[in-house]
């Protein structure tokens, strides 16, 4: 290899506008704490550093498109893109962001009035060889879309990326004939016929791929085409329709031809030494990333400067977290909202979290990549199976496109369905759930949602998100939620579904390291446990300590029969209330849920008030305290200000006091996991090389542990997280372990 760079050298070209394009369409939408969209910089830059990896390139050149870039082919061709939307506002807005990337990584950025990105990239791949006879130059145009492909010869070659933006392609000559039946230099004479329907180039009317694929392939371009078609009456193989429609179109072919050629004559003055690529400064570089939380980028940038990733990790990073993490927990205490002991533990928790997201958590692109697949499949019959049962296509994406569908087409009633603040019929799921009876399609839809949401948020972006070693390491907000809890962003590992068969799936694309097992610890029904303690409701807690079914015993107490007697549909029921409860959940609320009439939703938390009158004390407690006093509290002093508890709109109202009621044991449970966490890292000896945390979700901490201290760890960790506190109730904690998070069987 050492070898075979001394006898060449490498000019990376850089299709930015195109890259731009690919990563903002492939990525969720990623923003950043102060919410600015960085998708595409994100995407761009992951692209790009992977190219540089791969070709270790002497020499680099970005080339942009700007406003005037196609008014050259427009005076030949009006409708030239003329059909192309405009692209949404959030992506124009991170093109300067990745000009300023490329500032920073000391790579020249190329523009020109009346040329596109690809004649600036077709000119320099022209002129630089020219430029430097010796040593050998061989050129990479790195791009997203297939124009540059007509550039490739013995010395250039295409990088280009496909679905997503580290799905890449390198074509060579034989690699573009195996394509497309053509060699490089003849598929602008094959866009010729065929036109681009992506740039409105209009090529011959009725000529598809096939035909000018067969075409090219035996006349070799256009102009020896028509002169066989204007010099002979009779060619084999050319139908006289064909004829008639080829000559008639004879034009066009050539206008489109010369719209899909890259011009090689922008007016650039550049030589290749201009072009020389000497690295960056690192630590311009890293501050630049962390200006934007790119932290899974910080090592590949490493890599490329030939460092450690651990260095690039290090001191100065954490004490920017830290110092942010500081002056949050002051300015929190200084309002009143934590307490002097919930300060201290906030404080505690910082570099615990730092460190999970350092690690990271494994996963199996592959594996990823396939399910990736069969979701797409899922959701294409998905959406053809909506198409009939809606009489046609349409974007289901689109509420004002699906809310015609539904309600004119379909004429079904919106009655009752809430509005949009822009005075539309909402199309949102909680209110399309609310009509699923009028039409089989609203299930469909309601699944299509569901599955489509699954790829875009998770099973598409996590292989793209991963780092080297092929793990993800999410962004961890100790103040993310009112309540207390965390919340985890880039990704977002905290909602991926708990129940359901892709639930299972996606957890399933989360590894163990060899010699290693995920091992999960979740607090068994701890807000139900908490609840009796907080009330002081004997029943409940005389169930728990019984180690009794509390959802059977609550069904068997408000049905009025033996636990014996409780079937499944009564333990549903009593399930939904139990935890509904706790939400403040209304008799209206609770039909919903338990799919049963207002009424009978009436009548049954009734009975439950009857037989848990503590519970129901609790609660009208909950929100008294909360109108007295303007705010809601933990067990440990952490508050939540509630201005709307005097709202004069009812409904307004009855939210604040449904969070009144919530707060309190939600709360007290975020507070017992942070606290757990804390002693967990401060156990002698338990974390370290053979045992690290990885991921906190909701009750739930997840560990990498290695196979040899499954038992001697785990028990340790159950035992901390149990006695973390002392309530009526002890807190009790299932462990499970498996090669992955989706498939683990009980371990103590």
């Amino acid at each position: 290899m050492a070898q075979e760079r001394e006898e060449k050298k490498v000019l990376l070209l850089l299709d930015a506008n195109s890259l731009i394009h690919r990563a903002f369409h492939a990525l969720p939408p990623l923003t950043t704490s102060k919410g600015v969209m960085v998708n595409a910089v994100y995407g761009f830059l992951l692209a790009l550093f992977r190219a540089i990896k791969e070709f270790n390139p002497d020499y680099i050149a970005a080339a942009f498109d700007v406003p005037s870039s196609t008014e050259g082919r427009k005076k030949k061709f009006l409708q030239y893109k003329a059909q192309r939307e405009k692209a949404p506002d959030e992506l124009y807005a991170q093109i300067p962001l990745v000009q300023a990337a490329l500032k920073v990584l000391h790579i020249p950025v190329f523009e020109q009035a009346g040329f596109e990105a690809d004649d600036i990239i077709a000119t320099i791949s022209r002129v630089a060889p020219l430029r430097q006879a010796h040593p050998p130059l061989e050129t990479v145009i790195a791009t997203g879309d297939a124009d540059a492909l007509q550039l490739v010869s013995g010395r250039i070659k295409v990088y280009a990326l496909r679905k997503g933006v580290q799905d890449s392609v390198l074509y060579d000559e034989k690699a573009v004939r195996e394509k497309y039946g053509a060699d490089p230099r003849q598929l602008v004479d094959w866009k010729g016929l065929r036109g681009d329907p992506s740039d409105n180039i209009p090529g011959v009317k009725g000529v598809g791929e096939k035909t000018a694929t067969l075409l090219i392939g035996e006349f070799g371009s256009l102009e020896d085409l028509y002169v066989a078609l204007e010099a002979r009456t009779d060619i084999p193989g050319i139908s006289l329709k064909l004829k008639q429609t080829l000559l008639e179109g004879k034009e066009s072919a050539f206008l489109s031809r010369d719209l899909a050629t890259m011009s090689k004559d922008v007016p650039l003055d550049i030589s290749l030494p201009e072009l020389s690529w000497r690295g960056f400064n690192k630590s311009e570089a890293e501050e630049f990333l962390r200006s934007f939380e790119f932290k899974t980028l910080i090592p590949r940038l490493a890599e490329l400067s030939g460092e450690s990733s651990q260095t690039a990790r290090g001191g100065e990073k954490e004490a920017i977290i830290k110092e942010s993490v500081q002056s949050q927990a002051d300015r929190l205490l200084k309002d009143g909202v934590l307490s002097e002991q919930i300060y201290e533990l906030e404080i505690e928790l910082d570099p615990v979290l730092r460190r999970m997201e350092d690690i990271g958590i494994a996963i199996d692109p592959v594996y990823f990549r396939a399910l990736g697949k069969e979701l797409e499949k899922d959701i294409a019959k998905l959406q053809d199976d909506i198409f009939k049962d809606t009489g046609g296509p349409f974007n289901i994406s689109s509420p004002k496109q699906l809310s015609e569908v539904l309600f004119s087409r379909l004429g079904i009633s919106p009655k009752g369905l809430h509005k949009t603040p822009g005075g539309a019929i909402s199309t949102a799921s909680s209110e399309l759930e609310k009509i699923s009876g009028e039409s089989p399609a609203i299930s469909l839809i309601l699944s299509y949602r569901e599955l489509a949401k699954l790829l875009t948020t998770y099973v598409a972006p996590l292989p793209l998100l991963a780092d080297p070693n092929n793990r993800v390491h999410t962004s961890f907000d100790q103040f993310g939620a009112a309540t207390g809890r965390f919340s985890s962003s880039r990704p977002n590992l905290q909602n991926i579904p708990m129940q359901g068969p892709w639930g299972e799936r996606i957890r399933k694309g989360f590894v163990a390291a060899p010699g290693f097992q995920l091992v999960s610890f979740d607090y068994s029904q701890m807000e139900l446990r908490l609840a009796a303690h907080m009330a002081n409701e004997e029943k409940m807690i005389e169930a728990f300590e019984q180690g009794k079914d509390i959802h059977k015993e609550t069904a068997a107490a408000v049905f009025g029969v033996p636990e014996a007697r409780v079937d499944k549909e009564m333990r549903s029921r009593a399930k939904a209330l139990n935890f509904g409860i706790l939400y403040g959940m209304g008799a209206r609320g609770f039909a919903n849920s338990a799919k049963i009439s207002l009424q009978e939703a009436q009548e049954f938390m009734d009975g439950y008030f009857l037989q848990f009158p503590a519970i129901a004390a609790y609660m009208e407690e909950s929100v008294r305290f909360a109108r007295e006093n303007g705010f809601a509290e933990t067990l440990f002093g952490r508050k939540r200000f509630l201005p709307d508890i005097y709202s004069s709109s009812p409904h307004i109202r009855a939210a604040a006091e449904r969070v009144a009621i919530n707060h309190g044991i939600q709360g007290t449970a975020a507070d017992i996991m942070k606290m757990a966490m804390v002693l967990v890292s401060k156990a002698p000896g338990l974390l370290g090389g053979h045992c690290e945390m990885v991921l906190q979700i909701h009750d739930e901490l997840l560990f990498e542990i290695s196979d040899d201290m499954i038992q001697e760890k785990a028990a340790v960790i159950k035992e901390i997280m149990e006695t973390a506190r002392s309530f009526k109730v002890r807190l009790t904690v299932q462990a499970f372990a498996g090669k992955s998070w989706g498939e683990q069987a009980p371990l103590i």
